[in-house]
């Protein structure tokens, strides 16, 4: 993740202009792992891939239980930003600035508070799965608070949830590999930089959003 700009809060300018090449890739990435979809990605994994954190489940249940993660954490966040834009509550369906993402963030984190209330209160629910549906919520609330003071990358808050999620799994659960944290760590590194190349952030940005998804993570997992 390198190039031109200053690392500081005040500045919101990303790097210089990188090639078509580079960009149409960077693009591309950047929508794959949009910071909507990693929740539905990960529970998707354990919910379908786990061998028994929803072993319980018949196929049915774990179809259901995932659209709900799909309808609360994806569907209606991005629905909602849809509505707002479309009331002329923000400019952009891109949130380019803090003003803009102001209502975006307090709309996801209900929904996202939402979601682990309900996830917590089924008793057939595993805890792997709970403690990744609050730090996905207090991620949400930490780019909030940044978001007052300095634009932050959303793309590198989710990514870094993730990548601590992948680190925290791998060595405290039986399933767990260290092939799951070179992956989140490969796909993490890719959509940061790819923010970089689309001049979407300043390293500032992306690093402390790294920072603030690694933090809500691991504070979650201690309870």
């Amino acid at each position: 993740m390198s190039n031109p700009t200053i690392a500081t809060p005040g500045n919101t300018e990303g790097p210089a202009p990188a090639s078509a090449s580079l960009r149409l890739p960077a693009h591309i990435i950047s929508y794959l792992f949009h910071p909507l979809f990693i929740n539905a990605y990960v529970m998707a994994f354990l919910i379908f891939f786990h061998p028994y954190a929803f072993a319980g489940f018949d196929h049915q249940t774990r179809v259901f239980r995932f659209l709900n993660i799909v309808l609360c954490n994806t569907f209606l966040p991005a629905f909602s930003v849809f509505l707002a834009w479309r009331l002329k509550l923000v400019k952009s369906l891109l949130l380019r600035d803090e003003k803009e993402r102001i209502i975006p963030y307090i709309l996801a984190m209900i929904f996202y508070w939402w979601t682990w209330i309900v996830f917590k209160n089924l008793s057939d629910i595993p805890p792997v799965a709970i403690h990744f549906l609050l730090g996905s919520f207090l991620a949400i609330c930490g780019g909030w608070i940044c978001n007052i003071f300095f634009k932050i990358s959303m793309h590198a808050i989710a990514m870094g949830g993730a990548l601590m999620f992948s680190y925290l799994f791998g060595f405290n659960d039986v399933y767990g590999s260290g092939l799951f944290i070179a992956v989140a760590l490969v796909v993490t590194g890719l959509v940061c930089t790819s923010r970089l190349i689309l001049s979407a952030h300043s390293e500032f940005e992306v690093w402390s959003g790294l920072f603030v998804g690694l933090l809500a993570q691991y504070i979650a997992w201690q309870f």
